[in-house]
């Protein structure tokens, strides 16, 4: 669990909850079904209407990623090469095929099996390349989905806004039903803001980070596979590397 993102959810909900009460106002009235109703699904059929079944489904399998992100440590990942390095110069480019077996992820597990079956420098480069660029475009492309819908919440949360009125102006001869409409026309209004821009807008960005630290990852990870296969020095290695350190 990230602890920096559940930090954040619980600054937001405070501040929100902690603000209404400050001001006197009841917890109770910032609950209301017809304006969840309203925003929470006409954002969510506005982003499916958008977007492709594929790419719904990837948005939906890297949400995790918000509270629980893949790790990916540099300096790890430089003493993986290196020892890789060090055994090909013992054992020879096929010395990595049990590495590859060993290896969890399958961007390394194939860069490790392409060097250990022998392949060229500039063929191991070019698949790599399309699969790192071809993955950074699709969780992009996910990541997106959440920062279209946090596009659309304000706009469904003026819309909920404007039924609310809509239905106070239709019952004006019924004094009794005004505040259910009035509450419903702001809570609305509250719900999508909130939604955009404490919820969806920092989910994309946090998912964007992500995605662009896991592929200078992968790109530390494959200039190392091609130093290998040109036989340089495990040294030499090193110091390549280190210019991803952070």
């Amino acid at each position: 669990m990230d602890r920096l993102s559940l930090l954040g959810i619980v600054l937001v909900l405070g501040a929100i909850f902690g603000g209404q009460l400050v001001e006197g106002g009841q917890l109770d009235t910032l609950l209301n079904g017809a304006a969840a109703i309203i925003v929470f699904g006409g954002t969510l059929g506005a982003g499916l209407l958008q977007f492709s079944l594929p790419e719904a489904r990837r948005a939906l399998a890297i949400a995790s990623w918000v509270f629980s992100p893949p790790t990916f440590n540099f300096s790890e990942g430089t003493e993986k090469v290196v020892s890789w390095s060090i055994q090909t110069r013992r054992f020879g480019l096929i010395g990595l095929e049990k590495q590859a077996e060993l290896e969890n992820d399958d961007f390394l597990r194939k860069g490790l099996q392409l060097i250990a079956d022998g392949s060229e420098k500039e063929a191991i480069r070019d698949i790599m390349e399309m699969e790192l660029n071809l993955r950074e475009q699709r969780d992009l492309q996910a990541a997106r989905v959440f920062e279209s819908m946090g596009g659309y919440a304000p706009t469904i949360g003026i819309i909920g806004a404007v039924m609310g009125l809509i239905h106070v102006m239709t019952n004006l001869s019924a004094p009794e039903t005004l505040g259910a409409g009035i509450a419903t026309a702001f809570v609305a209004t509250v719900y999508g803001v909130g939604l955009a821009n404490l919820v969806l807008l920092p989910m994309a960005g946090k998912l964007r980070s992500t995605i662009h630290q896991r592929y200078q990852y992968h790109e530390m990870m494959l200039e190392g596979f091609l130093s290998i296969v040109q036989g340089h020095n495990p040294l030499a290695i090193r110091l390549r590397l280190e210019s991803y350190l952070r």
